[in-house]
């Protein structure tokens, strides 16, 4: 999959655990922040939506630590998109920008709830409409 979107953030101090490496729960962490990133540079705010009834979250994760982190390394988190349905698949790596070694592979399926229900989104729809071709809607 080609990356349609990418930031970069540094690793601070208090991120990492007692083996002097990133705790693995952050790197979920820089994975959201990557799509909220995302999601502003589209033209939507995850806020918003939220303010609006629609909610997207996390339906499913599946997550692979390549090489670890550490404490003021920078990294380049990178991001593609596809739809399956009601489904948007994010896959989300981690590069270490000195080197650009993997650090860290995810998928990350989330689906949108609009007033608390399984819904499509046309905000969403909309917004990634440049990124998603047609044929991933009807997956």
């Amino acid at each position: 999959m080609k990356y349609i979107y990418e930031t970069q953030m540094e690793v601070r101090d208090y991120e990492c655990d007692i083996e002097g490496i990133v705790n693995n729960a952050n790197y979920l962490h820089y994975t959201e922040h990557t799509r909220h990133l995302f999601l502003l540079s589209t033209g939507l705010s995850f806020a918003e939506m939220h303010r609006k009834g629609v909610d997207a979250v996390v339906a499913k994760m599946s997550l692979e630590y390549k090489y670890p982190l550490h404490c003021d390394d920078v990294f380049i988190s990178r991001l593609g998109l596809r739809k399956e349905g009601v489904r948007y698949i994010f896959n989300q790596d981690i590069y270490r920008a000195s080197d650009n070694k993997l650090c860290f592979k995810s998928i990350v399926t989330l689906v949108c709830l609009i007033n608390g229900r399984l819904g499509v989104s046309e905000d969403y729809d909309r917004a990634f409409s440049k990124f998603i071709g047609e044929d991933d809607h009807a997956k």
